[in-house]
């Protein structure tokens, strides 16, 4: 069988005659095997028909680039984006959207999803996610009966109980198509200083020679890439944003690769279409300097147009190596012939910890360059204070971990049921998660768990507060359930009067205090100090005093936005990176969205507008897709 010129592998036209059956279809399949071929049979097979096809990413990025992609490949009038902060083209017959907004409209009943034939689920791997494992389950439990689902991934071990859960819980057939064989072998080595390249075992004789193993330094990522000079492009893989700028100007200074004009070309003209502002940034400075050389580096802490031109370069074979975060393992498709790890130790966000197989195989997927390498190679640096052979086997041997439930019942979920289901089919709900499945099997629909238990514990809250009354949600409540964060605080303050005495820029700070994550690292130098500060600090401690401790602090970058002023101005008040102010800027614009989605207060409407728009034109120069 042929499709868009290819002629399709056995698991690509396996999927495909599960969809022609209209049945839901999870794949597992190695990165680069082609798994999207099967949502481009979808969305080409429905958007002749006029039914609705829906695009779900994990990530903001891998959504922008399949905006990016599907306008290319399906015309642009026939692809529209939702991210939260942007929306665009909203009744396009084929929407690409992150997986929260899915949910979100799911769980709520938006119309947006009456006509949907397919949900694709990319990376639906991020089911195992801690923080956000939830929202997956949640799509697929309060998705209508009639939609199939396409579920991908690298590797799903436990891909057919997966299967059968929805087959329970939606009541249709459900197939499991594994394809185990990369299109590109993969080899996976270690580097230590004493064995240089090598295999496990090696480093493990190494390791245990007790006369060398106080001696042993740690492996020098320029030494690495010289050993590799014969197996580039390569993608360096770091967990550390300053760290992957750092190795960039170090491996560039020692000029490994030869000065390319034709870089300096293509960057000179890339910056003579953007503000002169971005090329005084401190990175887009230092970028220059190591991309004359084939060397960069990528991650979430750089302007979006900045990003795109690494990108660019890469994809055009310019780049040798490029030092990058995990999120390029998942966010942009660029292949290379070696992806090395720095580390297979990373901070998650709670705490240090090794990765795990399914994290090193997302990764170590991007080597090997299907049609151009006949091989591709992973490399890790061995520390010798993580090394453990049995857990460092384990992890880069094969994926065997399971995706399991991280199910957890939150106040907007409590809401949404209330509001939308009578209680018999709450009780019903409530034990369809995963993790019932996970944990009684097929008698999982019989046992309420602790989803039931921790329901009435919100819904007695909400009582309490005023949300809920007499089973039905409150006007406040009705509010609430549009808001997807912080729900309660959220209500408290903008579906009551208490937001009325404060004006837009008191309105900025509340909004910024919400999304706002307090770190150590992070330096806010000009703050200020005002009567309008000093009133909305004492009205706030009323409500949150922990939530609202930062609001003189977050002045430094809310007070120039309601000023009128650049974001580059806000960057000469904050050590953070510019990417992390774009980002900090879409979230409050994010909430914005949600309240006047939730609200028919024209008061407040008005205002938020008014919020909308002083953001908007402080990183108009910079923002983008």
């Amino acid at each position: 069988m042929k499709f868009k010129g290819f002629t399709l592998d056995p698991f690509q036209e396996q999927s495909i005659k599960s969809v022609d059956k209209n049945n839901s279809v999870v794949v597992s399949a190695p990165t680069g095997s082609g798994k999207t071929l099967i949502a481009d049979y979808i969305i080409s097979k429905y958007v002749k028909k006029g039914v609705r096809v829906i695009y779900t990413a994990p990530i903001k990025a891998l959504s922008n680039q399949k905006y990016k992609e599907f306008c290319t490949d399906f015309g642009k009038d026939n692809i529209g984006l939702l991210t939260g902060d942007i929306v665009i083209n909203s009744g396009a017959p084929i929407l690409i959207m992150t997986t929260e907004i899915y949910r979100n409209m799911a769980i709520s009943n938006d119309p947006t999803v009456d006509n949907v034939s397919y949900v694709v689920f990319d990376e639906i791997h991020f089911i195992n996610d801690y923080e956000r494992g939830y929202v997956w389950e949640e799509s697929i439990i309060f998705s209508k009966s009639h939609v199939r689902f396409l579920c991908l991934s690298a590797t799903i071990p436990n891909a057919q109980e997966f299967a059968n859960w929805i087959m329970e819980i939606k009541e249709h057939q459900v197939d499991v198509v594994m394809n185990k064989k990369r299109n590109v072998p993969l080899k996976r080595y270690f580097y230590t200083n004493t064995a240089g390249i090598s295999d496990i075992e090696k480093v493990k004789q190494v390791m245990q020679t007790p006369r060398r193993k106080k001696k042993i330094k740690n492996p020098y990522h320029v030494h690495l890439v010289r050993e590799i000079k014969d197996k580039l492009p390569c993608l360096f893989f770091n967990f550390s944003r300053r760290k992957c700028q750092e190795s960039a100007l170090e491996l560039s200074k020692k000029k490994i690769f030869k000065y390319n004009p034709e870089i300096k070309k293509i960057v000179r003209h890339k910056l003579s279409l953007v503000a002169p502002e971005i090329k005084r940034l401190k990175s887009t400075k230092l970028l220059r300097k190591t991309l004359a050389y084939g060397v960069a580096f990528h991650h979430a802490g750089l302007l979006p147009v900045i990003k795109e031109l690494v990108e660019d370069l890469f994809s055009r074979g310019l780049i040798n190596v490029l030092y990058t975060t995990e999120t390029f393992a998942v966010g942009v498709n660029m292949p290379a012939k070696t992806v090395c790890f720095e580390s297979l130790r990373k901070f998650d966000g709670r705490s240090f910890r090794l990765l795990n197989s399914k994290e090193y195989f997302q990764i170590a997927g991007r080597a090997g360059r299907r049609g151009i390498d006949k091989v591709g190679y992973t490399i890790v640096m061995v520390d010798r204070r993580d090394f453990n052979y049995h857990k460092y086997k384990k992890i880069t041997d094969k994926d065997m971990d399971p995706i399991k439930s991280q199910f957890r019942l939150g106040v907007n979920t409590v809401l949404n049921l209330i509001d939308q289901h009578a209680k018999p089919e709450i009780d019903i709900i409530l034990g369809m998660n995963f993790h019932n499945y996970q944990e009684y099997g097929k008698d999982f629909k019989k046992r309420k768990g602790v989803a039931y238990l921790r329901f009435h514990n919100i819904t007695k809250k909400l009582k309490r507060l005023g949300y809920v009354k007499d089973d039905k949600l409150t006007k406040k409540g009705k509010f609430a359930s549009q808001i997807y964060s912080e729900e309660i605080l959220t209500g408290e303050i903008f579906a009551t009067d208490f937001y009325k005495p404060f004006n837009e820029y008191q309105l900025l700070l509340i909004l910024a205090s919400i999304v706002y994550e307090p770190r150590k690292r992070t330096k806010l130098y000009k703050k200020y100090k005002s009567k309008e500060l000093s009133e909305l600090q004492l009205a706030c401690n009323e409500l949150d005093k922990k939530k609202f401790r930062s609001l003189y602090q977050i002045t430094a970058l809310i007070r120039p936005c309601y000023l009128g002023k650049s974001l580059f101005d806000i960057l000469d008040n904050t050590n953070l990176l510019e990417g992390d102010v774009i980002r900090f800027f879409r979230q409050i614009l994010d909430r914005i969205g949600q309240i006047l989605n939730a609200t028919s207060d024209q008061e407040l409407i008005d205002k938020m507008y008014n919020c909308q728009h002083m953001v908007h034109k402080c990183v108009e120069e910079v923002d983008a897709l």
